[in-house]
């Protein structure tokens, strides 16, 4: 017990001056002044001139004793007299303050005070009675006579605390009360000290709060600082000696020693602590309201022009005829309404004309011409077949516009492959013919029909387009091609998907009209009228029937002016009399002059009594090549019977793929068989001999290749145009697709108004740190985790809102995408526009997110840098997702895109802090997360501004966050952003050999 009395005593002698406590037995009039001097009414020695006038002396250090020392600084009594036997309180002989005085001992009177000569303690002395101090002063001199505790006088509120000086003179000289601080009732000779706090305090103090009494926040003794209450601000013109209410238009957060003026626009009361951003709110109500109003009246004009064409035109009756003039043919039709499937002749319903119009198949009633007039030629086409003619003859310039192909000792073979696909295939294709290729599976079908479309490179022998030599590939803008599946835009208008095809295939010379003149040929002539501004949809929700989107499919390249055309399985999926009537079309189309080549599997005795030519391949090898109506023959000659009233289409499958046995009982019926006849008969003979005839005409040669050459220089929209019409249909899709944009919309929003609600309790206080020297005892808890976590919780939510929108940018056109590149689209110009149609739809998601989470949690980064920072997050995300939609499966993709973008947003630094991982030396790998410059910038935009009153380095080494980088920050986030794409794009050109 001794022990801690003898400590506590030491701790008593060490501890700062109390100002309050009386050291004399018993006072005359005295007081505290404003700088905890005391003064004391006292009789002067009697002065050289004989005088001994009372006058006031206040001394700094009061353990000198007052009235033992003539030391201090001295003031004249306002009244004079030699009366000082008055009470302590008595303040009716005041001191003139106006003329600070010092006691010159040698010449025994006063002399003007000299603040060179007083110490630090007594220079600082005013005279001026501060009735806060005299109070608690009066109130301790009067426990001391009632010999009571000295309450009053007591440095801290704590029972038994000793204070601790945490600031000397020459600091308090120099900078005074540190800026954001409060210091009531410090001076040179009270100076700021620190108190032992008392329980309540403690827990608010590693709570993360200041303690507060009333509402108002208190030290733990009275000379104890504290730091300046929200709401207001403690001006340092005053020494911190003061506090005021932040006026309207300011906010004032804890430790203000300015009022921070609002934002324009912002609404900030009186006595506001944080800032709340109203003019994105109303700029994000604006635009929601003017988006919605637009809908609302696109739906209503769309209802009364539906409703006015209806009446317009001649309609079905019936509910199938309200359905489809109101809903543009979605619905399908009763079994009682038009089997328009089952109409002869025609893959679709349409209306009757008088003229019995039928599209290209009208060509099919023309006579072959006998002779190369064209004039002759052209009396017998209707005036819609006309129109077609002469725009292919104008895409051409030619009055002929087919092409030929003739292949020799034909053969490819891949690297690594230990056996050709195909080999030895000779022969030709005519112009105007309609030429099947046919075999088994493996039979080299499809490798043959790339090599002639160039997309295959072959390995051996030569082809010749027309008679001339050379790389089939540079004839690609000349050869149309209609994959097995109908891939066109669901979102588009059959017009819509035809016409976009033209404008970028057609000649860069035609003009916007006559485009668009040749696409009304084209849609009038594959019999697509009556659903020209019908969407096509999709396979799951189909608009247009399946017979109509393979007539778009085959459009979309009639629309590039093909002068030969290849079909995939042109029948595929389709009912009988639609294939029938997809197969008359393309003999159509073959009648006026386009060479069409289609992989067939089984035709119907229909259909294969249609084709001009046949193809007959197996083991990468021919069977068979020539006239349709020579091939029952030639293999009769071989020994296989035809039964009567048989498929002959079935037949020859059965016997080019191996299961002949059933038309020949005796002989070899193998393949190789086959293949061995075919290369041993006379019309392979023959075949050989025509190639090697084949005209040699130099000149000939060199004006068509010249001809050739300038068709193929004037095809195709410049890049600019491409990535300009890909921006409009991208667009259009977006606005055909508005479920989807309100659903990401909603999102957004969602996540900002709960993360928002989040952060709202905080009052827009997300950063407390250690207070800036000497204060450090003064801190309460820290809190440098709250920006990171903010951090986290923003970029996980943008990855949430962003990732499976992301990925549909490309996914869903990955197939259109690859059709389209390889009829000669340019790839780079797809690719930009894509990205480029998507940023007004991530700002807006920006827009609503950034905007309701600012709104609700109000943090003092200013909200311009918070927005440019979200969006070039959602950039980010945006392209990450482009990335993962061309290494995994569409079906896989969006999950796959929403779990990356979480553990990228995980990478952001804050939990485990960049500090730590820095101490693991893999800090880089987080730097490759667009999460952690993001996160750096809010720690720096929220930490920086508070420098004057936190050590903000100490808490930037604990977190590891920079703080200085902001723009650093942005630009490293748009480059990623860009990189991201970058990937994508090489992606997308190499296609399926990425896809997981």
């Amino acid at each position: 017990m001794d022990g801690d009395l003898t400590l506590f005593r030491a701790a008593q002698k060490d501890a700062p001056q109390d100002p309050f406590l009386p050291r004399e037995s018993s006072y005359g009039p005295s007081f505290l002044d404003s700088s905890a001097c005391l003064c004391a009414l006292q009789q002067v020695g009697q002065r050289n001139d004989g005088s001994n006038d009372a006058a006031w002396q206040c001394i700094g250090n009061q353990t000198q004793g007052v009235y033992e020392v003539t030391t201090g600084k001295w003031f004249e009594s306002l009244h004079g007299g030699e009366r000082v036997n008055l009470p302590i309180y008595d303040a009716s002989n005041g001191p003139d303050t106006n003329k600070g005085l010092m006691w010159d001992t040698r010449k025994n009177t006063f002399a003007n005070a000299d603040p060179d000569k007083l110490t630090p303690y007594d220079r600082a002395c005013t005279g001026v009675n501060q009735t806060v101090f005299s109070t608690a002063f009066y109130g301790a001199v009067a426990e001391k006579e009632a010999g009571d505790t000295l309450i009053s006088a007591a440095p801290c509120w704590q029972q038994g605390g000793v204070p601790v000086k945490i600031q000397d003179v020459a600091s308090w000289e120099s900078t005074g009360c540190p800026l954001g601080f409060l210091c009531a009732n410090n001076t040179v000779n009270s100076l700021p000290q620190y108190c032992p706090p008392l329980t309540q305090c403690q827990t608010a103090r590693v709570s993360g709060f200041v303690c507060q009494f009333g509402g108002k926040n208190i030290g733990m003794g009275p000379f104890e600082p504290v730091v300046c209450q929200q709401g207001y601000y403690c001006p340092p013109e005053f020494g911190g000696r003061k506090t005021l209410p932040c006026p309207a238009g300011t906010y004032c957060q804890p430790g203000a020693p300015t009022p921070t003026p609002c934002a324009l626009g912002s609404y900030c009361p009186e006595k506001s602590t944080r800032q709340f951003f109203l003019i994105p709110l109303a700029l994000l109500i604006v635009i929601d309201v003017i988006i919605t109003l637009g809908l609302i009246w696109y739906v209503i004009n769309r209802r009364f022009r539906g409703a006015r064409e209806a009446r317009a035109l001649a309609r079905p009756t019936g509910s199938s005829a309200l359905s489809a003039s109101m809903n543009g043919y979605k619905e399908l039709f009763d079994e009682d309404d038009h089997d328009n499937e089952s109409v002869t002749m025609s893959a679709t319903y349409m209306p009757q004309r008088a003229d019995n119009w039928a599209g290209f198949q009208a060509a099919l009633d023309m006579p072959i011409p006998e002779s190369s007039d064209t004039e002759e030629y052209d009396q017998g086409l209707t005036p819609e077949l006309r129109a077609f003619v002469d725009s292919m003859r104008k895409a051409t310039d030619a009055s002929q516009f087919g092409l030929s192909f003739a292949y020799t000792n034909l053969s490819f073979q891949p690297k690594g492959a230990p056996r050709p696909i195909l080999q030895g295939v000779t022969g030709s294709i005519e112009k105007g013919s309609l030429t099947a290729v046919m075999g088994g599976s493996g039979a080299g079908k499809s490798t043959f029909v790339n090599v002639l479309m160039g997309k295959t490179t072959n390995t051996g022998g030569s082809v010749t387009v027309n008679n001339i030599p050379g790389k089939i590939k540079k004839y690609k803008k000349l050869i149309g091609y209609v994959p097995q599946d109908d891939i066109v835009l669901p979102e588009l208008t059959v017009y819509e998907n035809i016409l976009h095809s033209a404008r970028i295939r057609l000649s860069r010379t035609w003009a916007s009209a006559d485009i668009k003149a040749h696409v009304e040929s084209v849609i009038d002539c594959l019999e697509l009228s009556h659903v020209r501004n019908s969407r096509v949809g999709s396979v799951g929700k189909p608009v247009i029937s399946g017979g109509q989107r393979k007539r778009v499919s085959i459009g979309m390249e009639l629309a590039a002016a093909p002068m030969a055309i290849f079909l995939d399985e042109p029948t595929s999926g389709l009912d009988a009399a639609s294939a029938s009537s997809i197969m008359r079309t393309l003999k159509a189309i073959a009648r006026l002059g386009i060479s069409v080549i289609v992989i067939i599997h089984q035709p119907r005795l229909e259909i294969f009594e249609m084709l001009d030519d046949l193809i007959l391949l197996a083991n990468g090898q021919i069977i068979y090549q020539g006239s349709e109506k020579r091939v029952k023959e030639f293999f009769r000659d071989i020994g296989f019977l035809f039964p009567r009233h048989a498929n002959t289409g079935d037949v020859i499958t059965d016997i080019i793929t191996g299961n002949g046995r059933n038309y020949k009982r005796d002989g070899d019926v193998s393949r190789e068989s086959l293949i061995a006849h075919w290369a041993s008969s006379s019309q392979s003979a023959a075949i050989k001999t025509r190639q090697e005839a084949l005209p040699s005409d130099r000149a000939s040669i060199a004006k068509t290749t010249t001809i050739h050459r300038k068709l193929l220089r004037q095809r195709g929209a410049p890049r600019w145009k491409q990535c300009w019409l890909c921006l409009q249909r991208a667009v259009l899709q977006q606005w055909r697709t508005k479920s989807t944009f309100w659903f990401e919309m909603g999102l957004a929003s969602l996540s900002g108004i709960l993360l928002g609600l989040a952060e709202n309790s905080k009052e827009g206080i997300l950063f407390i740190g250690i207070y800036n020297s000497p204060f450090q005892v003064l801190s309460i808890a820290t809190d440098n985790i709250s920006v990171p976590e903010l951090a986290l919780l923003i970029v996980i939510a943008i990855g949430l809102v962003s990732g499976a929108p992301g990925v549909k940018v490309f996914s869903e056109e990955t197939l259109l995408y690859r059709r389209e590149a390889e009829a000669g689209h340019s790839r780079i110009a797809y690719f930009i526009a894509k990205n480029l149609s998507v940023l007004p739809r991530m700002a807006l998601a920006c827009l609503h997110f950034s905007t309701l989470i600012f709104v609700l949690s109000t943090p003092i980064i200013p909200w311009g840098i918070a927005f440019v920072t979200n969006l070039v997050y959602f950039y980010c995300i945006y392209g990450l997702a482009s990335v993962m939609s061309m290494i995994v499966r569409r079906e896989d993709a969006p999950l796959l895109a929403t779990m990356i973008s979480l553990v990228v947003g995980i990478l952001s630094g804050a939990a485990p802090p960049l500090s730590k991982v820095m101490e693991w030396h893999i800090e880089w790998l987080w730097r490759l997360s667009p999460a952690t410059w993001l996160a750096e910038v809010y720690f720096g935009q929220l930490v920086e501004p508070f420098r004057y009153l936190y050590d903000v380095d100490l808490a930037a080494s604990v977190t590891g966050f920079h703080l200085d980088r902001i723009w650093m920050n942005i630009w490293v986030l748009l480059l990623i952003g860009s990189v991201y794409r970058l990937i994508a794009f090489v992606g997308l050109l190499v296609g399926t050999r990425l896809r997981l």
